[in-house]
């Protein structure tokens, strides 16, 4: 329902019609919200960038124009969190972002990590380094590609073990407190990492992997639960053998009239307020699909019944 000019809503009814129009026009506005360090709001459902470069995440795009017009209908549909890497092409990603979107949406909030250093495309191994020196060069250098006078969310990728771990977190408060950037996260880390760091820099946000057929860190969830720390899990739409006929998964879309990674997406959403998905994605089709996620409502019975399902990161048929 639309108001002309003049006219003013009174109704509850009318009001919710507004919000239900301005949803199906922006599907993540549904997705709910967080807020790193209690100031900075992102609705929950985000993006993420890893599916932009070429294949194997090296190299520049398949589609360059493709890739453009993903991140610029990501922020069309609502998106105002995108997640990026240094080692996404490398520096691809970032390179997309920037053409794509610069100057940026004021709400948009843009998070990018290094610690990880790429030596080819495929399975060629993604090495942690994590030198002060050269995390303090990747974050200089992603300041210029994206045209950020400061990251608002900075990100370890990997915490390096051949370089002390307080020297690491030691450089992410370094860059904090000079203002290149406002908020650092930690990737696939234990509680005992995360209790560590935060004895020398607030941390606002966890990355680790975590989606219905890969549960391994739960209790990493549930201490960013407690303590209101962002949980970001990446490869959020794999679903193992619950998508498979028959599996609970594919059950319940099937009843919801949904596809199952969007039921995928659901679920994480429901499953606690500090989560935020980042399904990535180099279609724009492929992203409206996701992103419409955010509308589905998963009932206690659906919910309870996926989470039963794959409990212990163990696919259920």
């Amino acid at each position: 329902m639309i108001a002309s000019a003049g006219e003013t809503f009174t109704h509850d009814e009318d009001i919710n019609a507004m919000n239900q129009q301005s949803n199906a026009l922006q599907p993540a506005l549904a997705s709910g919200t967080f807020a790193f360090g209690r100031e900075v709001l992102v609705h929950r459902l985000g993006f993420g960038t890893m599916q932009l470069p070429g294949p194997g995440v090296w190299g520049e795009p398949v589609d360059r124009a493709e890739a453009i017009a993903v991140l610029r209908t990501a922020v069309e549909l609502g998106i105002d969190f995108i997640d990026t890497a240094d080692s996404y092409g490398p520096y691809v990603s970032e390179d997309l972002i920037r053409e794509a979107l610069h100057p940026y949406p004021k709400t948009l909030v843009i998070a990018t990590k290094a610690g990880l250093v790429r030596t080819g495309a495929g399975d060629a191994p993604w090495k942690p380094l994590g030198r002060p020196e050269y995390l303090r060069q990747e974050c200089e250098m992603s300041l210029r590609r994206l045209k950020l006078d400061c990251i608002t969310l900075f990100q370890l990728h990997r915490i390096d073990p051949s370089v002390p771990a307080a020297d690491q977190f030691g450089l992410l408060r370094d860059l904090q407190s000079e203002g290149k950037v406002r908020y650092v996260g930690l990737s696939e880390v234990s509680v005992a990492d995360i209790e560590l760091a935060r004895r020398i820099v607030a941390i606002a946000t966890v990355q680790n992997r975590y989606n219905l057929s890969d549960r391994a860190s739960e209790n990493v969830l549930d201490y960013c639960t407690r303590e209101e720390i962002g949980f970001i899990p990446w490869f959020p739409l794999a679903t193992g053998s619950l998508a498979k006929p028959g599996g609970s998964l594919a059950q319940a879309a099937k009843r919801l009239g949904a596809t199952a990674a969007q039921v995928a997406i659901a679920w994480l959403l429901n499953k606690s307020p500090v989560m935020l998905p980042i399904p990535g994605t180099s279609k724009v089709d492929h992203l409206r699909e996701n992103t419409a996620a955010a509308l589905l409502e998963l009932d206690d019975a659906t919910a309870s019944e996926l989470d039963r399902s794959s409990r212990g990161g163990v696919a259920a048929a």
